[in-house]
């Protein structure tokens, strides 16, 4: 490493260390008041990556500037976008900053010093536009002809080369365009296919499928095969004139959900899917009572999300308890008699102590105590990372934690305490299309 790299490295760690002060007296800002700045060089602040000058790097870049007379600069711009400045990372000779993680209007290529006298220093900075990042769509079993929307960044629409959306090889109609999100229409004949946004800077593709099937563990219409009656409460599957894709499955219909921390309603509000069978030694009967993790691939779970399709009528709104979102190995439930499997594993047999443990979980609860949740009659996807599934049945802190694929051999989704009250709602869940998938 070369001595102004050295150097470099020992003024951030004096920034970090005694924050915006050169002395007990004077302050780096009060040292350098009414020189010129000068901007020597920029360089990455990874230290993996100490030797590396740069003259360009993309939005959203942590980078640190180094020179002389930098301790009076107040305002840094790239291009038109001004940055952040945390004044603790300001020193006399490093400034560090992120570039702003918006797309410019005006492109100049140009890095801006300016110092509260107004000195204003130039540096020539490339800032670079990485391709769309396509994140989340707001229904992902969506209708041809139904209106969407699409999250990322960096949707970037220039004139001589607009942006385009297309399903799979199908384009869509846009409707909006912002840096962040595009609404556009599902077009006819789209089918299973990752969502593609294509700017001048280049094309993205979203880490899911349009109507995915990957991952699937239940469809309610026969794709896996697994259906509701593997466990205590078999949930109805409906069709009507509402589906999103079929068959679905409800929780409460009419049925008056209590608020309070004790309320408990598992013949209405509970779905639950235990793998096994009646049979000594238990096994795991395919497209009946297969294991989840044999269906779908869990080796990666801290890298994956459980996602499914929901519908709450406005007159149905829900405003109590949390849904939570349990898997299980067979060592915790199974469908049957506790005893041995096939495998020579001890199962645990029907059971619902497993849930009211401190055995990890999800947590869904978007409604307040102010306003109670639905979609308006509308499908939505709804999506939560494995990694987040941290808590007790009760909000509190898991004390058991799912540590390998073999603790996804079933699921539950109940409505039930969760470490909240709310209020006594009659509310209707429409659930479809279960799901796990990579993130």
């Amino acid at each position: 490493m070369n001595n102004r790299i050295k150097y470099t490295f020992a003024a951030i760690a004096g920034v970090i260390a005694a924050g915006s002060m050169v002395s007990c007296n004077e302050t780096y800002a009060e040292q350098d008041k009414g020189a010129t700045p000068v901007v020597k060089y920029a360089r990455t602040c990874n230290i993996n990556q100490a030797d590396s000058l740069v003259a360009s790097a993309s939005l959203g870049a942590h980078l640190c500037f180094v020179g002389d007379n930098l301790g009076d600069v107040q305002q840094v711009w790239f291009n038109d976008q001004k940055a952040k400045l945390n004044p603790t990372m300001v020193t006399s000779n490093t400034i560090i900053v992120d570039i702003p993680n918006v797309i410019p209007g005006e492109v100049t290529n140009i890095a801006r010093f300016i110092t509260s006298t107004g000195i204003e220093t130039q540096f020539p900075f490339e800032v670079s536009v990485p391709a769309p990042r396509v994140e989340k769509m707001s229904c992902e079993y969506a209708h041809a002809g139904e209106v969407v929307t699409i999250d990322g960044a960096y949707f970037a629409d220039d004139p001589n080369v607009p942006l385009t959306v297309s399903f799979g090889d199908v384009p869509a109609v846009i409707r909006s365009i912002s840096q962040t999100q595009l609404t556009v229409v599902v077009p006819e004949g789209a089918s299973e296919a990752p969502v593609v946004v294509t700017s001048i800077y280049g094309k993205g593709e979203s880490p899911f499928n349009y109507m995915d099937t990957n991952g699937m563990l239940f469809d309610f219409d026969g794709i896996t095969g697994l259906g509701t009656s593997q466990s205590w409460h078999a949930r109805p599957i409906i069709s009507d004139e509402t589906s999103i894709s079929g068959n679905y499955i409800t929780l409460g219909d009419g049925n008056t959900l209590l608020a309070g921390k004790d309320a408990w309603d598992d013949n209405n509000f509970s779905f639950e899917y235990w793998a096994g069978s009646w049979n000594t030694p238990t096994d795991y009967p395919e497209r009946v009572g297969s294991r989840l993790c044999d269906i779908a691939d869990f080796t990666d779970f801290n890298n994956m999300s459980l996602k499914f399709e929901v519908c709450i009528p406005a007159d149905k709104a829900w405003q109590a308890c949390a849904m939570q979102l349990i898997f299980a190995g067979t060592d915790r439930v199974s469908f049957g008699n506790a005893g041995t499997d096939i495998f020579g594993n001890t199962v645990a047999g029907c059971n619902n102590s497993y849930f009211q443990s401190g055995w990890a979980r999800g947590l869904w609860t978007p409604w307040s105590v102010t306003e109670a949740y639905h979609t308006d009659g509308k499908w939505i996807t709804v999506s939560f990372p494995i990694k987040d599934f941290v808590y007790a049945g009760d909000g509190s802190g898991a004390d058991a934690f799912l540590s390998s694929p073999e603790d996804f051999a079933s699921l539950q989704l109940f409505l039930w305490n969760g470490g909240v009250a709310g209020v006594d709602c009659t509310p209707l869940i429409k659930i479809d299309n279960i799901r796990v998938v990579k993130n």
